[in-house]
């Protein structure tokens, strides 16, 4: 699955004045590949996700699906956002299996395919918990399974760790990792955290204020994708591309 998107953009009416927030933004995403965007609080970021997602749609621009081009990619991805969006009369495997549901699956074969995954997120003693007796890390994991569940080759993450707490922040994003290694996805991530972006990401693409535009694209090398976020903060080159991207955001370049 490769994904290309050619002269996006997008304006929104606020106030009775048309604000551009999308300048003719450029990228592409190949298969399996992990790639995250980062830039300046409303520059657009979580847009592109929506007009992805078809959520909304561009005012110009094109998006092609293994060279076909399509409207959006709402039939190929599963869209996880900030906040968990957990039902709250239903349980923590309810909540997992919403959708399988939705597809008309063997709700038997779903059911162990869900408590299988939930074990491995270790949430196999809360599968009949409801989320408000959760904690915050916890229902983001419920979320992150029930993403996953709905067999999309294709994720879409909005900031899914923005609220939660520096050392739950921390086991997320080695549950991320193991994610995408073990189920082989193709990854858009959206943050404001540049460690983030740097300890996840094949790549990142720096967006400008709004009007956004891709002003930067990095290419992030590493021996092996098989090390946890702990082993990923020692190597050199995340402290060196810190600074330059951080350079780019103090400069004002973006």
């Amino acid at each position: 699955m490769n994904i290309k998107i050619v002269n996006l953009s997008r304006s929104f009416r606020v106030n009775g004045t048309q604000v551009r927030v999308l300048d003719n933004i450029n990228f592409d995403v190949r298969e399996n590949e992990f790639v995250t965007f980062i830039g300046p609080s409303g520059c657009g970021k979580s847009t592109i996700l929506n007009i992805l997602a078809g959520f909304i749609s561009p005012d110009s621009g094109f998006i092609y699906l293994n060279g076909k081009r399509v409207s959006n990619l709402a039939t190929i991805a599963a869209y996880m956002v900030q906040k968990d969006l957990l039902l709250p009369w239903r349980t923590v495997l309810g909540n997992a299996l919403l959708g399988p549901e939705i597809r008309g699956d063997d709700m038997s074969i779903a059911r162990r395919e869900a408590e299988e995954l939930l074990s491995n997120f270790g949430l196999q003693d809360f599968i009949n918990s409801y989320p408000h007796e959760l904690s915050g890390g916890m229902r983001q994991r419920v979320a992150l399974a029930r993403t996953l569940l709905f067999k999309r080759p294709l994720l879409l993450l909005d900031e899914p760790f923005g609220a939660l707490d520096a050392m739950t922040r921390f086991v997320m994003q080695n549950l991320l990792l193991r994610v995408h290694k073990k189920y082989r996805k193709t990854v858009i991530l959206v943050t404001h955290d540049i460690d983030e972006a740097l300890l996840l990401s094949d790549r990142i693409f720096v967006l400008s204020a709004r009007p956004a535009r891709v002003k930067s694209v990095y290419e992030i090398k590493r021996a092996t994708r098989e090390r946890e976020v702990k082993e990923n903060l020692k190597e050199k080159i995340f402290s060196e591309l810190k600074e330059e991207i951080g350079t780019v955001f103090r400069n004002g370049e973006v």
